[in-house]
């Protein structure tokens, strides 16, 4: 079968899914949606807008947005007319924001009602004559906007409507020109350029095609299905890769309706109005990541252990029984633990998993995760209360899926198997293959790996070779073929003899195991033990207040501890790699202090920037004892 461009799929999905929904958004009156056949006819109408304005071939237009389904059809539009989508996350810091603008050489940057504060911010600082799409059409909003931003009605200021209808009075005189810019499409033309923030350094602007999406959407319906017509609340950044591949664009072949949380009172809205939507919604899966199942999964716990006595006895043992009866997803309990606890599994399964999964509606069968390590102690948990999150791996150099977890084929604690059309190969160094088994970087080829870095041809070399991707990322394939990701080489805790391992899993471990410590960050570089920086759950925290500070201390390390007591983590670790000490920090990390990423992922060389002083001052006499001035200090400042 030949491999399409997305404006083919779009076509073949206007005949194939007629009247079906596509996008929807909340309004006043309730869910409207856009079917895929409405989808086509707007994209060539907004195409015919941008032609009339100018904007062509390999031209980028940034958009920066909440998830809304303009958002969708304004990127496509931009396909049709062979430019280039640069997508923003909604979550960059306004200092963020110009070198991706000025670095693409973006010609028009579309914005909404949330994010117009940072765009008036940053507007002096870019470059070129850039038109400016708002994607909502209110005139108080609109005379606000020029009377700020010095921006010119109907010239470098449009809304999003406005293009629209100028593309449906020209479309008659452009009809030609588009169809020939259509056809005119390549597999391999650039459709995004995504800037990551990364976790290890400075972003870099990955270009993305046609093929590149194409190939991983046919990928990964090969590996997690997905039947037709199946509803989703899209709760994840739509800028990402992910989100792309597995919401935007598979949609096309599973006729998939995207429903986008309810932003209209602004970010802050977005988080408060997941849960409600999700009831509204009732969707049939979910895209998440593991920051977000593991506030769900504390969340739950919490609520059933607040209720006391029988019901909470029935869940925690219900939970042991599963646990045991599922085994590692691959591996089954055998008979005799199904004997052991089939009656009181069977029993949570009736009395009160069923009231935890109503979270995410009544029609939820699974989740995808992505964007970082996924603790097996959170699969085990999702899976025996009958909604498992299915664990994959990638980054956006690929699309940005390399292999996953699904229904018909699973693993807990593993990130799944490779996609049907990928290779791998696990490398010791660029020349030496490592032995099965044995970890190493993963380098994979297939047509999802991207075309390049955009502008740093000496970036683009170093990962590709050959044809082939060097992730970045170590791992292993295991006996039963499925791939162990253990972390990312430059994450890697390294002891003073060399030796390294990842802290991930260990960090997730941590704070799974631990209603105490919100967020966990270990740091070996070269030294004789591993140190903890920890972030506390303020209200936990609080509750050890009247207890001595000696004691406030032991108990925060019994907590950092609590893990080893787990059978999922048992004999799991090296000791070497587990912390020895650690330091209380006042402030956690997020997005706003820039140590946490838009996918949720700590950025670790920031925050060892940041706190570099503490690193040292674990490894001073006074430091290296968890009970020291510093740690008292920042416990009283949470009691206040």
């Amino acid at each position: 079968m030949a491999d399409k461009n997305l404006i083919e799929m779009l076509e073949e999905a206007a005949v194939k899914f007629q009247g079906r929904p596509y996008l929807c958004d909340k309004s006043d009156s309730g869910w409207e949606s856009i079917c895929f056949e409405q989808a086509l006819d707007l994209t060539e109408k907004l195409a015919s807008g941008l032609l009339n304005r100018g904007i062509g071939k390999e031209d980028k237009a940034v958009i920066l947005s909440e998830g809304r389904s303009s958002w969708v059809l304004s990127e496509i539009a931009l396909f049709r007319v062979g430019a280039i989508s640069v997508p923003l996350s909604l979550k960059l810091m306004i200092q963020e924001i110009p070198f991706r603008v000025n670095h693409s050489e973006a010609k028009v940057i579309f914005f909404s009602h949330i994010t117009w504060e940072k765009i008036k911010e940053i507007k002096d600082q870019l470059q070129g004559n850039i038109l400016y799409i708002c994607l909502d059409s209110s005139p108080e909003l609109l005379n606000k906007i020029a009377s700020e931003g010095a921006l010119n009605r109907g010239k470098n200021l449009i809304t999003w409507q406005e293009l629209l209808e100028e593309g449906r009075s020209s479309l008659s005189q452009n009809r030609i020109e588009l169809e020939q810019r259509c056809r005119a499409i390549a597999l391999d033309d650039v459709v995004n350029v995504c800037y990551t923030s990364g976790t290890t350094g400075n972003p870099k602007g990955i270009m993305l095609t046609h093929r590149n999406y194409y190939s991983n959407i046919m990928g990964a319906v090969g590996t997690v299905y997905i039947p037709e017509n199946w509803r989703t609340l899209v709760i994840l950044p739509i800028d990402h890769s992910f989100a792309h591949t597995v919401a935007l664009y598979i949609a096309l072949e599973r006729a998939i309706s995207l429903y986008f949380v309810d932003a209209r009172d602004g970010a802050s809205s977005i988080l408060r109005n997941i849960p409600i939507n999700l009831k509204e919604v009732n969707p049939h899966f979910l895209l998440t990541v593991p920051a977000l199942t593991g506030n769900f999964m504390k969340k739950m716990k919490a609520g059933v252990e607040a209720k006391g006595g029988l019901i909470a006895s029935i869940f925690r043992k219900g939970l042991v029984g599963g646990m045991a009866i599922h085994g590692d997803g691959y591996h089954k309990g055998g008979l005799w633990k199904r004997l052991r606890y089939g009656f009181i599994y069977g029993l949570a399964k009736m009395l009160i998993f069923p009231k935890l999964r109503q979270a995410f509606g009544s029609s939820i069968k699974f989740c995808i995760g992505g964007g970082a390590l996924l603790d097996v102690k959170q699969q085990q948990f999702f899976n025996t209360i009958g909604v498992p999150v299915y664990q994959g791996y990638g980054l956006t150099e690929a699309s940005p899926i390399i292999s996953a977890n699904g229904p018909g084929r699973y693993k807990f604690g593993t990130s799944g198997s490779l996609l049907p059309n990928l290779e791998l190969k696990i490398m010791k160094d660029q020349d030496t293959a490592a032995s099965p088994g044995e970890k190493g970087e993963i380098v994979i080829r297939g047509g999802n790996v991207m075309k390049g870095y955009l502008k740093n041809p000496q970036a683009t070399d170093k990962a590709l070779v050959d044809g082939w991707l060097f992730t970045g990322d170590l791992g292993y394939m295991d006996e039963d073929d499925f791939l162990m990701v253990v972390g990312r080489e430059k994450a890697l805790l390294i002891s003073g003899d060399g030796e390294k391992y990842s802290p991930e899993e260990i960090e997730e471990a941590i704070t799974n195991c631990s209603d105490l410590i919100d967020q966990c960050m270990l740091w070996c570089d070269h030294r004789l033990y591993t140190s903890a920086l920890l972030v506390l759950d303020q209200q936990k925290a609080k509750l050890l207040k009247d207890l001595s500070p000696e004691e406030q201390l032991q108990k925060v390390e019994e907590q950092l501890n609590l893990f080893r007591k787990d059978p999922s983590f048992k004999d799991k670790f090296p000791s070497k790699w587990l912390p020895g000490t650690f330091l209380i920090l006042a402030e956690p990390f997020t997005e706003q202090n820039q140590m946490i990423n838009s996918t949720m992922k700590m950025v670790r060389f920031k925050i060892s920037q940041v706190y570099q002083q503490s690193i040292d001052y674990m490894y001073s006499d006074e430091g290296k004892k968890s009970d020291n001035p510093k740690n008292r200090q920042a416990l009283e400042g949470l009691f206040k």
